[in-house]
């Protein structure tokens, strides 16, 4: 790849619309191009970091015995239906209507057609198990595309699915797959956890994230200091005490006025002589938001009760409760319940009033709290879970936070944010059911299959590696995915820096090597080091002043080391500075990141 022909144009300052470090270094290293709101066209460099990448992830589901198929983007809306997922899926699919009127979406994930083509092709117990991937562009109307390509509308994703006649065919296949990915992103050089997750519209009885650790990620999850649990913040557990019930004094009214807030109500509290202090935990709070289900136009009230001291994290509320859509109350929607008290609502009348009411497990069976009386300027002392109120189920809904205890071992939880680089389900039989995939077992009986589903963000991937290789001076690329093994730059005047250059860039390419040849003569030393610098090839040749001495310049763009090499020897030695930076995983400094289950 010669720069005087290759079409790459870098830019020295930082996009204005670009936030993150990877979606600044890849529009200045001229890999991608915005062309919309989280639509990005992909331009010779940019789309050699993605096909190396799909080359990874393609190995090792190939060594696992997947087999790659290729399903179609444009999708009949009647498909989507006999799976619940055109409703479910909201504003989030891309909807269209060909000629004739009849509706189709543009794929956003593929569990249907998967579904559909092994229920078509096979039908004995015998043709299972099975896995079958693809590698292919999804669809999804983000609300905000941001970050790049790490968040956009188009993306390359590989999914995978695996069919198998019962649980345990599943257990093996799901480790099978799970496997596969720690693989992969070792091999990709990335930093990452294993974490419990929620499956949302997905469904299935579990789920697991891969998150590279990045504080631009959008992702939360935790980590257990005294065990090795982690969990997406949408799916942690928390440690929850208990308390009796019969423990806790009769609950009595007391008047609160001007108390619509928290702090208010504990600074009222506070100074009744009251026989004991209050704090915003000893409330409860009761917040009103509203949910719809997928394809319905009316909103239902719901009332979740939290700790006083707490707020809900609508996002992990939202991911608990999908796949109905969830929003804040307006003041309208009180009205419509009148007993709804603004600023005093309490548990006690949820029943009479026939408002849902659902609670974190922080506010655990016989727990006491002091709550709304359901009457303006009044609250209600020693509240009991139990005794005075039963919610109608439990949903994690507080935002969590650094220090609190973990739901396993009871150690403290720390937070950190991340990419979600894959996800994987157990699946289960839902998919199945739908559509009616059966095969003939052993004894000759119809059996519903057993799935799982596997996905990887591929142009995600390019984006993390991206976030967490790259310093100030530009982008890292591990060996593995580097869009060139070597960076050939011609410093000085006169033609024999060029004429070494070129026999130098020969030689390493019929040596195997990828290399990218800075053969432009125009641009100035300063101006090729900087770019070699924003472009991020893992070994830098510099070909200049040192001929005099017969030598050149050879770069680990991980470590900054430099070294000279005697002309003759250096197509041996960058070869071997190469292979060091590939089998490193990084550069060739052994520089590298290895993942580790949460």
């Amino acid at each position: 790849m010669r720069m005087t022909s290759l079409l790459v144009q870098t830019l020295r300052d930082d996009p204005v619309e670009a936030e993150l470090v990877s979606h600044k270094l890849l529009l200045r290293g001229g890999y991608v191009r915005r062309v919309a709101p989280g639509i990005y066209s992909w331009l010779p460099l940019g789309l050699a970091v993605l096909r190396r990448v799909e080359g990874v992830v393609r190995q090792e589901m190939n060594a696992i015995g997947a087999q790659e198929v290729l399903l179609p983007a444009l999708i009949p809306r009647e498909i989507f239906e006999r799976s619940g997922r055109w409703a479910d899926y909201g504003d989030g699919l891309f909807r269209l209507k060909d000629r004739r009127g009849v509706d189709y979406l543009l794929g956003p994930t593929h569990e249907e057609l998967f579904t559909l083509m092994v229920k078509g092709e096979c039908s004995s117990y015998k043709d299972l198990p099975l896995a079958i991937y693809q590698i292919q562009t999804k669809y999804r109307d983000e609300a905000r595309p941001r970050a790049g390509v790490l968040r956009g509308r188009e993306f390359l994703m590989k999914d995978a699915y695996t069919f198998d006649i019962d649980d345990a065919g599943l257990e093996v296949s799901y480790k099978a797959q799970r496997d596969a990915y720690e693989r992969i992103f070792g091999r990709l050089g990335l930093d990452y956890r294993i974490v419990s997750a929620v499956s949302g519209a997905m469904g299935g009885s579990a789920s697991e994230e891969f998150i590279a650790p990045c504080e631009s990620g959008e992702d939360t999850f935790v980590s257990c200091l005294g065990c090795d649990y982690a969990a997406n913040a949408e799916a942690v557990e928390l440690a929850v005490s208990p308390a009796d019930a019969s423990e806790h004094p009769p609950s009595v009214v007391v008047d609160t006025p001007d108390t619509p807030t928290i702090a208010t109500l504990v600074e009222r509290l506070n100074s009744m002589s009251l026989g004991r202090a209050f704090s915003a935990a000893d409330t409860l709070k009761n917040v009103v938001v509203k949910t719809r289900r997928p394809g319905e136009e009316r909103w239902e009230l719901l009332v979740v009760g939290v700790p006083g001291d707490r707020e809900v994290d609508m996002k992990r509320l939202g991911a608990q409760l999908e796949p109905a859509e969830v929003a804040p109350a307006e003041p309208a929607d009180l009205e419509s319940v009148p007993g709804l008290v603004r600023g005093y609502i309490g548990p006690q009348v949820m029943s009479k009033l026939e408002v849902r009411y659902v609670v974190d497990p922080l506010v655990s069976e016989g727990t006491s709290w002091v709550t709304g009386a359901n009457e303006p300027g009044r609250h209600a002392l020693d509240v009991v879970r139990g005794r005075d109120f039963h919610p109608d189920g439990e949903v994690g809904a507080v935002e969590v936070r650094n220090g609190d205890r973990c739901g396993r071992c009871g150690g403290e939880l720390r937070i950190a944010r991340g990419i979600e680089l894959g996800h994987v389900f157990q699946l289960g039989r839902k998919y199945a059911q739908a559509f009616g995939l059966e095969v003939t077992g052993p004894d000759g009986r119809p059996v519903t299959v057993t799935m799982g589903s596997y996905g990887i963000g591929i142009s995600r991937a390019v984006a993390a590696i991206a976030e967490q290789t790259a310093d100030e001076a530009g982008l890292r690329w591990p060996a593995a995915v580097a869009p060139a093994d070597v960076h050939v730059i011609v410093t000085g005047k006169g033609s024999e820096p060029y004429e070494e250059a070129d026999r130098l860039a020969s030689n390493l390419e019929r040596r195997g090597l990828n290399v990218l040849y800075d053969d432009r003569v125009g641009p100035s030393a300063g101006v090729k080091f900087a770019d070699s610098e924003l472009l991020g090839m893992p070994v830098v040749v510099v070909v200049g002043r040192g001929l005099v001495n017969g030598v050149v310049e050879v770069r680990d763009r991980w470590s900054g080391s430099r070294v000279d090499v005697a002309v003759s020897d250096a197509p041996e030695a960058i070869a071997a500075a190469v292979s060091a930076a590939g089998s490193s995983g990084a550069g060739a400094s052994g520089v590298g990141a290895a993942g580790r289950a949460g």
